[in-house]
């Protein structure tokens, strides 16, 4: 890189104390902001089912894959400018091609919606992106930002670079043994995995598409609660995307060169790099190199005339002489037979309802030293939480042997009555084993529909307490959902829009009123009986509504009467027998005669 430097530098200059003029124009004018640290570290998290062992990329995005080292030119743009205020015309160097400008843009405004404390500048994104891929080769995109020929990094195969074995299946990259930077920002495909966007609303996440790159580095740079106008938060920023002193001085050369104006250029009108970074591969242990960069031949164990030098030797019966046996070699085991490296074989989110089954299960990949496939490694999984999860069967650890394709799938996983997030953890190899760890999340029981127990009327008199509890069940498809967590509101409409300051209510630990519950669960069996309700001294019928977090509700009518007065029963008069009218033998005056 410095050399590279130094070339640009002695271009048109016929002396050495005009490229030290260059040099110190060139420091005075772009150094990076803040002092530079060797091996500054950002701390960024790596991709959920990232193989632990053998994290070749340190974490960073690009898995500090070559990149362009052109830097900008020792002129500032014509006009000075801002995001809000760019200049019409400038230096080619100062250009950004159309497409490629409005992406950075729109990445800067999704992010300030959705974290404003990171405060992500566009030029920032502008100057990663002309580093990584001269703003996607000056500009190649199509109509909706896609490259018109793809852009790959060399293969990360651990000579000169990085080794990152395929994580993707050639899926991004097309290399199904090694991973390779892909895309106008350069992400390898294990991190896009994690951090991959869908800004243009094509239902694709896309790397090689700039409106999702952008906003996939935008995110990647802010990670970690950073506020990119903190320096010290930007250096750490810019070194997770490439762990590189020398690629951050860059980039933050570039940074200032935008920060001072830039304009917009026609798509596919950009200057390109002349060459990217491609280090040279480093020899292999154990060789030296010459002038011209060959491995310098080994001394001859023979002498010059061909023979063998004579060695020591055992006069034997016969004067001859007895060479010793030499132990048997070791075969060595072949790289098709050597376990390299275990990865995440497409497992998605984890997640399920307290007793339910889990829709996806955790599946992983073995391959051997050569990156493909490796068949009998056999893969234990464990279940580590406090949510009573389990694999199907009651087991909390299963071993399973991957098959023929190099993939192993645990078995489903039933998820506990806690809600709550433990990990599922994939353990292969001896000696060194690779390990990949899965978040999953249980979550509380979302039951879709709550009912009363009965249909009896609720009715109380004006200062006392009504005499039947409310008892509610609630079923999540059909069947009892227990741990349900309910709210019981004293409403004035059906809906419980506008809550009821009159009326029932329920009683605090304090004794006082009080017309919202939010404490409330059912039971093992769903069901759920209401704490003692009291009426105030005002009739009418009242509305009592409860919802549970699922959104399933019930409305239930409340009635403060006071008991109807019951008239006194009037007792009706003895009624008299009439007196019946005397006979003629006894009528008054008259005297019986007896009969003859």
């Amino acid at each position: 890189m410095a050399a590279h430097i130094r070339r640009r530098l002695r271009k048109g200059a016929t002396t050495t104390a005009v490229a030290a003029a260059a040099v110190a124009a060139l420091a005075a004018s772009q150094a990076p902001a803040a002092t530079l640290t060797e091996g500054t570290a950002g701390g960024d998290p790596k991709a959920a089912g990232e193989d632990t062992a053998s994290a070749g990329d340190d974490g960073a995005a690009t898995g500090n894959s070559p990149y362009y080292t052109d830097l900008p030119p020792l002129v500032t743009p014509d006009k000075p400018g801002s995001s809000s205020n760019l200049p019409a015309t400038g230096s080619a160097e100062a250009g950004i091609p159309a497409s490629i400008l409005a992406a950075y843009k729109q990445a800067e405004r999704t992010v300030a919606a959705t974290d404003p404390n990171c405060r992500l500048p566009w030029q920032l994104l502008a100057a990663i992106g002309k580093v990584e891929s001269g703003q996607a080769r000056g500009g190649r995109v199509d109509a909706d930002g896609t490259t018109t020929s793809p852009i790959l990094g060399p293969a990360l195969n651990g000579q000169g670079f990085a080794l990152i074995k395929d994580t993707d299946g050639g899926a991004y990259d097309s290399d199904a043994v090694h991973d390779r930077a892909v895309g106008p920002m350069q992400f390898i495909p294990s991190t896009w995995a994690s951090w991959g966007q869908d800004a243009n609303s094509d239902g694709r996440k896309d790397p090689n598409n700039i409106f999702d790159a952008a906003l996939a580095a935008g995110r990647y740079l802010c990670a970690n609660d950073r506020d990119l106008a903190l320096a010290a938060d930007l250096d750490k920023a810019v070194l997770s995307y490439n762990r590189s002193t020398e690629y951050l001085r860059t980039v933050r050369s570039w940074f200032s060169y935008y920060q001072r104006g830039t304009h917009e250029i026609p798509d596919g009108t950009g200057t390109l790099p002349t060459s990217p970074s491609t280090p040279s591969p480093s020899p292999r242990p154990g060789t030296s190199t010459g002038p011209s960069g060959t491995p310098s031949p080994k001394p001859s164990p023979h002498k010059p005339g061909g023979k063998p030098s004579p060695g020591p030797s055992k006069p034997g019966g016969d004067g001859s002489t007895s060479p010793k046996p030499k132990p048997p070699t070791p075969k060595p085991t072949p790289p098709s037979e050597t376990f390299g490296s275990l990865e995440n074989a497409g497992t998605g989110p984890l997640r399920a309802t307290a007793g339910q089954t889990f829709d996806e299960r955790v599946s992983v990949r073995a391959r051997n030293a050569l990156g493909a496939p490796l068949a009998k490694v056999p893969v234990t999984f464990t279940v580590t939480g406090s949510t009573g999860t389990l694999f199907t069967g009651g087991r909390k650890t299963v071993t399973v042997t991957t098959g023929a394709d190099g993939t192993a799938t645990a078995p489903a996983l039933q998820a506990g009555e806690e809600a709550g997030k433990f990990t599922v953890t994939a353990v292969a190899g001896t000696g060194r084993p690779r390990t990949l760890t899965y978040a999953a999340t249980v979550t509380a029981r979302q039951p879709d529909a709550i009912a009363r127990s009965d249909e009896k009327a609720l009715v109380a008199a004006p200062g006392e307490k009504f005499a039947d509890a409310v008892t509610v069940k609630a079923t999540y498809k059909d069947a009892a959902a227990a741990g349900v967590a309910v709210t019981a509101t004293m409403v004035k409409d059906p809906l419980g829009l506008i809550d009821n300051d009159e009326g029932p209510y329920f009683k605090d630990a304090d004794g006082k009123p009080v017309r919202t519950l939010t404490t409330l669960t059912t039971d093992a069996d769903g069901v759920l009986r209401l704490p003692e309700i009291f009426a105030d001294d005002t009739e009418g019928t009242y509305l009592l509504r409860l919802t549970t977090e699922g959104g399933a509700s019930v409305v239930i009518e409340l009635t403060i009467q006071a008991p109807e007065e019951t008239a006194p029963e009037e007792t009706a008069p003895e009624e008299t027998a009439p007196e019946e009218p005397a006979s003629e033998e006894t009528a008054p005056g008259k005297t019986a005669t007896p009969e003859a």
